[in-house]
């Protein structure tokens, strides 16, 4: 039976050797930048107009729902910013700093490039669903692919399943449950 970890004692992390996270000063950085992300949102948010005069409510704003997301970033930046102090992002001493994984850059713009598809090409173009079938499609395949050569056929299916699933939820939901009209 193993004893009990005292405070002193720490787990071996899960993300040892070279997916080691980053240093605290990273964090920090990190934080600083999204809570300048999300106070800027917060305050777009606030001067977006908000029709009381004609719906007698402030509930229908148009800014509720990004005023409501800037505030959850910022609140998370925070806490981000506390932790990265805690473990030592201030100390004299810099951290060993970590480089990039060599994929990483990679993987980066494989994300950006389907997401500025997904939503400046073919949500529009064609129906909803379909558009977020693609993209799951793709974004679970190209993400995938190099995981199991030997299985990956089977991965393919599943990414063509779980686009389909996500493509057919997404709408129903959205059209159904909240009443929103879809591109």
């Amino acid at each position: 039976m193993s004893q009990p970890e005292t405070p002193e004692q720490e787990a071996e992390s899960p993300f040892s050797g070279e997916r080691a996270p980053l240093s605290p000063r990273v964090d920090l950085y990190t934080a600083a930048v999204l809570l300048a992300f999300g106070l800027g949102v917060v305050a777009l948010a606030l001067q977006m107009p908000t029709f009381i005069e004609q719906s007698q409510t402030g509930l229908t704003a148009p800014g509720i729902v990004p005023g409501f997301h800037g505030t959850v970033v910022a609140i998370l930046a925070i806490l981000l910013g506390l932790r990265a102090i805690r473990r030592g992002a201030l100390s004299g001493s810099p951290a060993p700093a970590r480089a990039l994984a060599s994929g990483d850059g990679r993987k980066l713009l494989i994300a950006a490039g389907l997401g500025v598809l997904y939503a400046g090409v073919l949500v529009g173009r064609m129906p909803f669903w379909m558009a977020s079938a693609l993209f799951v499609f793709a974004f679970t395949t190209a993400f995938e692919w190099e995981a199991s050569a030997q299985r990956r056929w089977r991965r393919v299916i599943e990414a063509a399943l779980l686009g389909l699933g996500t493509g057919l939820a997404v709408t129903y939901v959205f059209e159904r449950i909240f009443l929103v009209r879809l591109p």
